[in-house]
């Protein structure tokens, strides 16, 4: 047994709950109509946050994941190679890059005014990696069946086009070289595939396995502020932290296969992205690979990025100091390639297949940067004044990203589609800063194809457009560096669409169908509140399709559809007229819902259609108001049985005759059956044994008792005697029989008589 205080308790919180939720609807009512009252007339096209921003073109603007635009770090691009990749880059204190290239493989060098050089051609596909070290040459890896070369400056040569030379640094005897990396006493560390190998060099160029994994590939390097050596592989998605005497521990399984890119900040946090859908293992069993195939001549090794193969989005992980790590971004549609920080500490992410250039902050925060004129970008590097040279492939190119904004930049919307003629009102921002704002419309969904000029909105007098009426219309921001920065908000543009009447598309009547009463909530289709992550909807009961209609002899079904390119809200009117007349009489209106059912008795026998009238008037006042009708197709109603008339029945021997005569006077006779002394229903046919006319005649006999036999007669021939082709009665030799026969019409209207032999 509940004790009564528990009792009690449950009592009061359901009336507590009862109340909340009462409240709570009330609110969405009032809600619902608040959202409905601004859905007509004047309506507001707003565009706010990220995603609505997202679906525009920017130059020089970024777009934060908080929902700002604000002007983006200066970038200009200051070289574009012959090669198709550029896989990655390193420079020097004079602002000089190096950059490492496929298709066709070399090293460039290019100064900060853009002026470049080949300093190195191998006999490989591509030159995969490159490092600079301490002793000021370059380190260049190649790939598939590469060796790592040393690249030094030859003496004698001028600054201005310094002349180098190329000698074999060190060959790991491995299929590909990913990565490298210098360590603080300038030891080389070079991570490989085909057996998931990490070598260490020394200066001398003399060296040895350092560390052996499980995994096939060792894709990237990185030294935390402990020097210990962070390594990401592909296979399992592992990031390594691997001491100097050369023990792994693994911080971190990702649950993506690859590790693309890793970071690691002055605090010793790891960055690290990881890409493509990783592969159930059994346990103990590493997840098995494909082997490489090397690739034809002028295309990228089998298992490098960019050759066009679905990964599956990003992640980007954190891993704290002490080892815990989170996942503070991801994409399903970016795939990150490079991780490095900007002058202020902001992770830095290059991304293909847009070209995409990310800023990650530590809560998972990010802004849009910057969009590269190419598919991917590749790898980052430090450039003077605190900016990054940024690398990208498809096409190959070299940009500078730096510290500062840029000087002016512009951001255009989406275009918005109206779906209707519209003239175009006031422009509402929220930001601050220095901006301008630019609208523009037209009459086509491309603004290139003889839209209006561009016209500036005068924010500070009256904001009005002063752009043509049309169905279409796009507007620019123009930002401009101001204190404190200038950032945009929102943008939201008034416009009144010229009224067009609705559309009846079809109306369908259906007698002898029902439907059942809906509960009915006025308002819109769907309101969306925010209660907190993740929204939450609420949905009206308004219907768009009508219920399904039950089978009622008694009642007429009607059911039709509409749509209002203002997306007005409509009421509908339901009318009648029967055959010969000339006026429709109103049978219900005021009707919100697509469908309506009616007693059929309302309505004499006879035939009919009805008319379905659809009105904007909820939507405008009574001057604008338009409507549209639709009839449907005749139907009758039949509300009256058919009538049973000279019913007789006579025994003739063994044999019992019947005649009778139906008649209805609305529709066609159906059927009729007998019954004799409460026996089971026998279907007969009437003279001449077509049932198709409002008037049949029935002339049967039937075989009563066990008679003697007698030969078998052909069915036709029993027909034109008018003998039912039933099994004998089974009350043969009684002297006394009741017949009982029934009649249907075409509508299921049923009448019955009786008769008794004597």
């Amino acid at each position: 047994m509940i004790p009564r205080y528990a009792r009690d308790f449950r009592k009061t919180l359901l009336l507590l709950t009862l109340n909340v939720m009462k409240k709570l609807f009330s609110a969405l009512l009032v809600l619902a109509y608040v959202s409905l009252a601004a859905a007509e007339g004047t309506r507001l096209w707003k565009e706010t946050g990220y995603e609505d921003f997202q679906r525009g073109t920017t130059r020089g603007v970024a777009i934060r994941s908080t929902g700002q635009l604000e002007l983006a770090p200066a970038f200009k691009a200051i070289y574009t190679s012959p090669s198709t990749f550029i896989w990655s880059i390193t420079s020097d204190k004079d602002g000089v890059v190096y950059a490492a290239t496929g298709a066709p493989a070399r090293v460039y060098r290019i100064t900060p005014d853009g002026k470049s050089a080949v300093i190195f051609e191998p006999k490989e596909l591509q030159v995969q990696s490159i490092a600079l070290g301490q002793d000021g040459a370059i380190y260049a890896a190649t790939s598939p069946d590469g060796k790592v070369y040393r690249i030094t400056r030859k003496a004698g040569g001028s600054a201005a086009a310094p002349e180098f030379t190329a000698e074999t640094f060190f060959d790991p005897k491995t299929k590909y070289i990913w990565d490298l990396a210098f360590d603080a006493q300038g030891r080389l560390y070079i991570a490989t595939g085909d057996n998931g190998e990490i070598y260490r060099v020394d200066k001398s160029g003399q060296g040895a396995v350092f560390f052996k994994s499980d995994e096939a590939h060792m894709r990237v390097l990185a030294f935390d502020p402990k020097s210990n050596l962070i390594a990401g592989s592909d296979g399992s998605g592992l990031v390594y932290r691997i001491s100097p005497a050369g023990e792994g521990f693994v911080l971190y399984s990702a649950p993506k296969k690859e590790i693309t890119a890793l970071a690691v900040d002055a605090a010793g946090n790891i960055y690290a992205a990881g890409t493509g859908e990783k592969r159930a293992a059994q346990p103990g069993v590493p997840t098995p690979l494909p082997a490489p195939v090397p690739a034809p001549p002028g295309a990228p090794p089998a298992g490098v990025p960019f050759a066009g193969v679905n990964l599956a989005g990003s992640d980007v992980y954190s891993i704290a100091p002490d080892g815990s790590p989170r996942k503070i971004w991801s994409s399903r549609e970016d795939i990150v390639y490079a991780l490095a920080f900007d002058s202020t500490g902001r992770l830095i992410a290059g991304t293909g297949n847009k070209g995409r250039i990310y800023a990650i902050e530590k809560n998972g925060d990010f802004t849009d940067l910057l969009k590269a004129s190419a598919n991917q970008v590749s790898a980052f590097s430090k450039a003077p004044g605190g900016g990054l040279y940024c690398s990208s492939s498809n096409l190959g190119k070299i940009f500078l990203m730096n510290n500062n904004t840029e000087m002016e930049g512009t951001f255009e919307s989406d275009v918005k589609d109206a779906q209707i003629f519209s003239r175009w009102g006031r422009a509402e921002v929220r930001g601050r800063g220095n901006f301008e704002l630019f609208a523009r419309s037209g009459n086509v969904d491309n603004p290139d194809r003889n839209w209006s000029p561009w016209v500036r909105i005068d924010l500070a007098k009256d904001a009005r457009t002063d752009v043509p009426a049309a169905r279409f219309i796009q507007w620019r921001a123009v930002l401009k560096p101001a204190n404190p920065p200038t950032m945009i908000d929102e943008v939201a543009m008034n416009y009144l669409s010229k009224n067009v009447a609705p559309v009846v598309d079809d109306v369908v009547a259906q007698v002898g169908a029902r439907f059942q009463p809906q509960p009915h909530v006025s308002g819109p289709e769907t309101v969306t509140i925010n209660l907190g992550p993740p929204p939450q909807q609420f949905s009206g009961t308004r219907m768009e399709n009508p219920p399904t209609a039950n089978k009622d002899r008694g009642f007429i079904a009607v059911r039709w559809g509409a749509h209002d390119e203002n997306d007005d809200n409509l009421v509908y009117s339901v009318y009648y007229r029967g055959d010969n007349e000339r006026e429709w009489k109103l049978l219900k209106s005021g009707l919100t819902d697509k469908f309506y059912s009616f007693e059929s008795g309302l309505l004499p026998d006879g035939g009919y259609t009805v008319k379905v009238v659809a009105s904007d008037a909820p939507s405008h006042s009574p001057e604008d108001v338009l409507s549209d009708e639709k009839a449907s197709l005749r139907f009758e109603v039949d509300n009256t049985a058919p009538r049973i008339e000279n019913l007789a029945a006579r025994l003739e021997g063994q044999d019992l005759h019947v005649t009778f005569h139906a008649a209805d006077d609305a529709s066609p006779i159906k059927r009729a059956e007998y019954s004799i002394d409460a026996g089971d229903w026998q279907y007969v046919e009437p003279v001449g044994a077509l049932t198709d006319a409002r008037i049949e005649n029935y002339d049967f006999t039937v075989l009563l008792g066990n008679a003697p036999a007698t030969p078998e007669e052909p069915a036709d021939q029993k027909r034109k005697k008018g003998k039912s082709n039933a099994a004998p009665a089974p009350a043969a030799l009684a002297a006394e029989h009741v017949v009982v026969v029934r009649v249907y019409d075409r509508a299921e209207n049923m009448a019955t008589a009786k008769v008794v032999t004597k």
